[in-house]
């Protein structure tokens, strides 16, 4: 059977604190979204979501286009890029216009757009995006499409993320260095909303923590758009570095033993199971030592291991329920929160957030793309997905609007000769 003919391309790519992933999609002709190639590199000049090292940092951008394009067989030039810094803010920006309870035409649309555009007040910083999310008729009632409906008050609601200008660049001058073209940069959690989200999620409210290497986002949906945003400089990669530091073993050897043996939840058989931490080949992290103080002949007990990894997530989690009810998210009973990233790939780390948190929790992986390898299946692939879908999505952003033309109108040569003449008399 012959394979669907690709009309378009569409390529992310997703700068973590501990990977930089790239993902080629093509739009087919039956308008679904298939991977064509994708490619991951080890992230070491990414430090808390911005950029600490700029030739790192360029180089991994470039050796995992390059990876992808290969098993893609083609050659890209534009790409959508996400940012996950701690530095993005969210607000919602509600601009309304009084109609009289006339016909709701195309130019009362673009007038109200406009001005909401003009209205949005960045205060230093940099307006990542600006996206009308959801009109509303005298009001109270919200509509997708108010073309052609009479109301005495059209309004919309405006989201708007903005973000420091200065790691905005950088991330720009990364990419640009692997001689590559941006299409826009992403905030992140809406790209990871795109993948993770349904439509009917985000319409009954839902939170979205992003439990990344070194940054854990947490946003709110509710009315279908995102009303919140929350950043935290603690994540996965703090968990590594605790168990490197409490058994004396390198950073490597830690993040090994966190995705084998690691757990969020204790059992009984924890206490009686033994982990060897010590590499075959004497890797160890300290010359002449085996391990660290806390293991005993190069083996810990399962229990140890989960302890510090607990610790850790009892101070995240802490972190996240105050972000959440900083924002409002106060019900316990019908809130949903899903759980993404890498960090919630750790076993049993659903459980432990719903324990935590007191809602109900689920994995959030991406959904909506076609051919989507295994590897990248998982919810540390989420962000990576979404930026595709968000790019074949087409969105509006009133950033790129253009300014409302204005009518011209040309004089016919008599008029014109009428009134040169009229003007000398006048002068002279």
């Amino acid at each position: 059977m012959a394979q669907p003919k690709v009309e378009k391309l569409f390529t992310a790519i997703d700068i973590g604190s501990w990977k930089v992933s790239a993902l080629i999609a093509g739009r087919t002709e039956t308008g679904e979204l298939t991977i064509l190639g994708t490619g991951q590199r080890e992230s070491r000049g990414v430090r808390r979501g911005f950029i600490a090292d700029m030739e790192r940092t360029e180089l991994a951008v470039r050796e995992t286009v390059e990876q992808a394009e290969r098993v893609a067989g083609t050659n890209i030039e534009d790409v959508w890029v996400s940012f996950s810094g701690g530095s993005l803010v969210s607000d919602v920006v509600t601009v309304e216009r009084d109609m009289g309870g006339y016909r709701i035409e195309q130019a009362d649309i673009d007038d109200l757009l406009t001005t909401g555009q003009q209205g949005i007040d960045p205060d230093g910083r940099v307006i990542l995006h600006a996206q009308p999310t959801c009109f509303t008729i005298n009001g109270k009632v919200p509509v997708k499409k108010p073309l052609g409906m009479h109301a005495d008050l059209l309004g919309v609601d405006i989201h708007v993320v903005l973000a420091d200008g200065a790691p905005l660049a950088n991330l720009d001058l990364c990419v640009r260095g692997a001689y590559l073209n941006v299409n826009s940069i992403v905030a992140s959690p809406i790209a990871t909303g795109f993948a993770c989200l349904s439509e009917e999620e985000r319409d009954l409210g839902v939170a979205l923590v992003e439990l990344g290497a070194g940054v854990t986002n947490v946003s709110l949906y509710a009315g279908g758009m995102l009303v919140g945003l929350h950043s935290i400089p603690l994540g996965a990669s703090d968990i590594t570095d605790d168990i490197a530091s409490a058994f004396g073993i390198r950073r490597s050897q830690a993040e090994r033993v966190k995705c084998f043996y690691g757990s969020a939840m204790q059992n009984r058989r924890d206490f009686r199971e033994m982990i060897e931490i010590a590499t075959p080949h004497g890797d160890v992290a300290i010359p002449g030592q085996n391990a660290g103080p806390n293991a005993e002949g190069g083996k810990i007990t399962r229990a140890a291991l989960v302890g510090v990894i607990c610790e850790r997530l009892n101070q995240i989690m802490v972190e996240v329920n105050a972000a959440l009810a900083g924002m409002g998210f106060n019900t316990p009973t019908g809130r949903q929160v899903v759980l993404t990233g890498g960090g919630a790939e750790m076993k049993g780390i659903a459980d432990y957030a719903q324990g935590a948190l007191g809602r109900a929790v689920r994995i959030g992986r991406p959904r909506g793309i076609a051919a989507l390898p295994e590897a990248h299946s998982g919810p540390a692939f989420a962000t990576l997905a979404g930026l595709a879908l968000y790019g074949a999505s087409n969105p509006v952003d009133l950033r790129m609007m253009a300014p409302v033309p204005q009518t011209v109108h040309r004089l016919s040569a008599p008029v014109w000769w009428q009134r040169m003449m009229r003007a000398m008399k006048t002068n002279y």
